[in-house]
C-alpha cells in the first residue's frame, strides 16, 4: 500500500542499481544523517528581540522599563519632535519619516525594551558577598513579579577562578529565587560572560543540568548566550575556530552569541578611540560566529556604541546618526541583534529597524507571492532565497516594523505560511 505524501518508484523506468545499494549507502549514511540533525535543527521559530539592554543590578527596580521608555520619548519631544525632524537627522527617506515615527513613538509607550539584562558583572563590578546576595534576592523577587521585558534574565559574573564562585552563587540565588516564587517565567535568558574555552561552556551546561535536576524540571529547559568578546573564543591556541567548539560543548543549551564591542577590540589592541562594532577585528569575530551559528538554531548579537546621546541638541543628533548608522550597518550584515546602553539609543534602535522592515516590505512580499505561485518575475528565487524573504517579513512582523495585514496583503501568506516558508521550527 502506497504510505501518503510518499514517492512511489515507476517500475517500468529502466534503472541498473537495486534497492539493496539505497539501503546500503542509506544505512552507512545514518549516523551523518543523525549528526546534521542533532547539530543544525534550523532556526527555533520564536521571536529574536531586537536589542539587549542591560542594566547594573544595583539600579534595576520596578520601573526600569518604563523609565527608559519615557527617557527616550522626552529625548525626542526635546531634539526631534516631529517626524519630519528626525528624518532630517536620519536620513529617512519622506515616505517612511510618517510610519517610522509614528511607530517609534508608539513602540516606546507599548514595549520599550525588548530584552533586559540585570547586570551582574561589568555593569555591577566586585561587591561584598552580603550585599551581592541580597541584590541577586530581590532581582529575582523582581523579575518573577513580572518588572521586566518580553525577554529577561541576569548575567552573573564569569567562570573564571577569580570570580567563579561568586558567579554560580548569584545564579543559583537568582534561579532558586524564581522557582520559589512560582517557577521559571516565559522569556528568561541566561548570559555567561568572558568565555575563553569550550570546557567553560560546558561546565555552565552542567551547572544548569544539575538545577534542572534538583528541581524536577525537563531536561533543557536553561539555555543560556554565550558572549563572545576574547580573542580566545573565537581562535584558539590550535587555529581552529574555538566559537563552534563551544556552540557543541553547550548541548544544545546555547541560545545566542552576542559580541562584546570593547572588551574584544581592547584585547586585540584597539586603541579606545577606535574600539568600534564596525572595525575590521570586529567585523572578522562576527563572521567567524556567523559562520559557526549558521543553521545551528544558535542567534547573533552585535555589539553596542559608547557614543551616548547626552548634551546638547548638535551633540544628541551627532550620536544618533552614529547609532543609526551603526545598527543599519549590522542588519545589513545580518546581526538583527544589538546592545543598547542608554535609553537615548532606543529612538534610533527603532528608526532603523523599522525603517529597515518597511522599505523593503513591498519587494520582498512581491518576490515571495511570485516565488509561491511559480510566477517568475525579473529576480529567479531559489528555496533558500524564500526562507530568506520569508524570514525578513517574519522578523519585521516580531518588531512591529510590519503588521500582519500588510505583510498578508501583499503575499496571500498568513503566519503560519511564513513560518513553513522559513524552515521555522514551531
Amino acid at each position: 500500500m502506497r504510505q501518503k505524501g510518499v514517492p512511489v518508484a515507476d517500475d517500468t523506468v529502466a534503472t541498473s542499481l537495486g534497492a539493496s545499494v539505497r539501503e546500503r549507502i542509506g544505512a552507512g549514511l545514518a549516523a551523518v544523517d543523525a549528526e546534521l540533525a542533532r547539530r543544525y535543527p534550523g532556526d527555533p521559530g520564536t521571536r529574536q528581540p531586537v536589542h539587549t539592554v542591560y542594566v547594573p543590578a544595583d539600579t534595576y527596580h520596578a520601573g526600569t522599563v518604563r523609565d527608559w521608555g519615557d527617557r527616550a520619548l522626552a529625548l525626542l519631544d526635546e531634539h526631534a519632535p516631529d517626524a519630519g525632524a528626525l528624518a532630517a537627522v536620519l536620513g529617512l527617506a519622506d515616505e517612511l519619516a510618517g510610519p517610522v515615527y509614528e511607530r517609534v513613538r508608539a513602540k516606546l509607550v507599548r514595549e520599550p525594551v525588548e530584552d533586559l539584562r540585570i547586570d551582574f558583572e561589568d555593569g555591577y563590578g566586585p561587591r561584598s558577598d552580603a550585599e551581592e546576595d541580597e541584590t541577586a534576592v530581590r532581582a529575582a523577587a523582581l523579575v518573577a513579579a513580572g518588572a521586566g521585558a518580553p525577554y529577561t534574565g541576569i548575567r552573573a559574573k564569569c567562570l573564571e577562578a577569580a570570580v567563579r564562585d561568586r558567579g554560580i552563587r548569584t545564579l543559583d540565588i537568582f534561579l532558586t529565587g524564581l522557582m520559589n516564587a512560582g517557577g521559571l517565567p516565559d522569556g528568561l535568558v541566561l548570559t555567561l560572560p568572558k568565555v575563553t574555552y569550550a570546557e567553560q561552556v560546558a561546565a555552565m551546561a552542567g551547572l544548569l543540568a544539575e538545577f534542572e535536576r534538583v528541581h524536577g524540571l525537563t531536561f533543557g529547559r536553561l539555555g543560556f548566550e554565550i558572549q563572545i568578546e576574547t580573542t580566545q573564543a573565537i581562535l584558539g591556541p590550535d587555529g581552529r575556530a574555538t566559537v563552534a567548539r563551544m556552540i557543541d560543548a553547550a548541548e544544545g543549551r546555547a541560545t545566542g552569541l552576542h559580541y562584546g564591542t570593547f572588551d574584544y577590540s581592547a584585547a586585540c589592541g584597539v586603541s579606545a578611540a577606535y574600539q568600534s562594532m564596525d572595525h575590521p577585528v570586529a567585523d572578522h569575530a562576527k563572521a567567524v560566529m556567523q559562520l559557526a551559528a549558521a543553521g545551528t538554531g544558535v542567534r547573533l548579537s552585535d555589539g553596542s556604541t559608547n557614543v551616548l546621546p547626552v548634551g546638547g541638541t548638535r551633540q544628541v543628533h551627532d550620536a544618533w546618526r552614529l547609532h543609526h548608522r551603526l545598527v543599519r550597518r549590522s542588519l545589513a550584515r545580518a546581526y538583527y541583534q544589538g546592545w543598547d546602553m542608554d535609553p537615548g539609543h532606543l529612538p534610533t534602535r527603532y528608526a532603523a529597524v523599522y525603517a529597515f522592515y518597511r522599505e523593503g516590505l513591498e519587494q520582498a512580499a512581491d518576490r515571495l507571492a511570485a516565488y509561491v505561485a511559480r510566477a517568475g518575475g525579473a529576480v529567479l528565487d531559489e528555496p533558500a532565497t524564500a526562507r530568506a524573504l520569508s524570514g525578513y517579513l517574519l522578523r519585521g512582523l516580531d518588531c512591529g516594523a510590519v503588521d500582519p495585514a500588510e505583510v498578508t496583503a501583499l503575499t496571500g501568506l498568513d503566519r503560519t505560511a511564513l513560518d513553513r516558508l522559513a524552515g521555522r521550527r514551531g
